[in-house]
């Protein structure tokens, strides 16, 4: 780098910690008690660590403004930055009115990139204070992760802000900015609409889309999702991520799901609605399962976004070569980039499902697609 680049950095400390406990997001006092009280623990601040460690070397020409203590401070501070410190963030318990005036403070300052760790609900909180005056890039750490601002790993995040900090990769692009009703979520209903518009650094390959809203299921999906119902009747436990496509597959089984939720099912009955991480590990306790999960449209995410009640140590214990993933054909081929992702917040399980992976498109038809971290 030449001369010294100023970062901003937001940590938004409960974000994400509702996913793997089945709460769908963690906005409100009352969910992140809810979430504290079903064993929930922080994820922010390990993924924007993460981040965090692939920014090291530009520490000689990187001065990082950040918020106070766990909204970023800490962690600066301990990856050995130069660290200016925001007056928000200073109280134990941090709010939205913390992240505007961090954002402000951040204004003044002229910091050139705001990389905050959260998600969907943060992404609202920065963009109400700053709009798109400051490019900003998200750490994925929230749940649901809609809005078009995040890199695809926390990894992807540092290096992106080092090549726009640098001067190597100043291009930048208007992007969604999605605000989910979480209240809605947790009664199965999907409500997004669009909040605003950020500026975001351009990577055609490590920022990922705004998620692509639900279609109309065509025949051959249709068809498909009654193959799978078929298979799943025949016996066995199967386990079913969220989504519309997985919804249609308990349709065909007579059976009525959670849209955004983990469900089981065990030779054709219900035994498990909405589960979380716990619940899971004690369903599939010393037996063989299969697992269903469907692309995220327009993001081509498998694992990692919305569905985190599928943490690692639950697809460790169902098998790799045990989950089987569908999607529509259209929505498949929309891609951009045609490929999958992952990111399950384990690095070494994401490497291990890199590669090649078959999507399930219509019956007995399949489409290879790389998948990426």
């Amino acid at each position: 780098m030449s001369g010294e680049s100023r970062l901003g950095l937001i940590v938004n400390p409960i974000a994400g910690m509702g996913g793997r406990v089945g709460l769908k997001g963690t906005d409100g006092a009352e969910i992140v008690r809810r979430a504290l009280e079903l064993g929930a623990t922080p994820v922010a601040p390990a993924r924007a660590a993460r981040a965090l460690a692939r920014l090291e070397r530009c520490r000689d020409s990187l001065s990082v403004v950040a918020g106070a203590h766990a909204m970023g401070g800490d962690l600066a501070r301990a990856h050995d930055f130069r660290t200016e410190i925001v007056a928000a963030g200073a109280r134990e318990e941090t709010t939205a009115e913390d992240t505007w005036d961090a954002d402000a403070d951040m204004e003044r300052r002229s910091v050139e990139l705001i990389l905050f760790a959260g998600g969907d609900g943060t992404t609202r909180d920065i963009v109400d204070a700053v709009g798109t005056r400051i490019p900003i890039l998200g750490i994925p750490t929230g749940v649901k992760m809609h809005s078009g601002v995040f890199a695809t790993s926390p990894e992807a995040a540092g290096d992106i802000a080092a090549s726009h900090l640098s001067g190597d990769a100043k291009r930048l692009r208007e992007t969604e900015v999605m605000d989910v009703d979480e209240e809605a979520l947790r009664n199965g209903r999907v409500s997004a609409r669009l909040h605003g518009v950020a500026r975001v650094p351009y990577d055609r390959a490590r920022v990922q889309n705004p998620k692509a809203a639900s279609a109309p299921a065509d025949a051959s999906l249709d068809a498909l999702c009654r193959q799978v119902a078929d298979e799943a009747s025949a016996g066995g436990l199967t386990l079913f991520g969220p989504g519309t496509t997985t919804q249609r597959i308990l349709a065909h089984l007579g059976l009525t799901g959670t849209l955004l939720g983990i469900d089981a099912v065990d030779a054709g009955a219900l035994v498990g609605a909405d589960l979380n991480e716990a619940q899971l590990l004690e369903l599939l306790d010393g037996r063989p399962a299969s697992l269903v999960v469907a692309v995220v449209g327009g993001q081509g995410y498998v694992f990692g976004r919305g569905n985190q009640q599928l943490s690692p140590e639950v697809i460790r214990r169902v098998g790799l070569d045990n989950v089987v993933v569908l999607g529509a054909l259209d929505k498949v081929l929309a891609l951009d980039p045609l490929e999958l992702r992952v990111d399950t917040g384990d690095p070494a399980l994401d490497a291990e499902l890199a590669g090649y992976r078959p999507v399930r498109v219509a019956p007995n038809r399949s489409f290879v697609l790389k998948v990426s971290t």
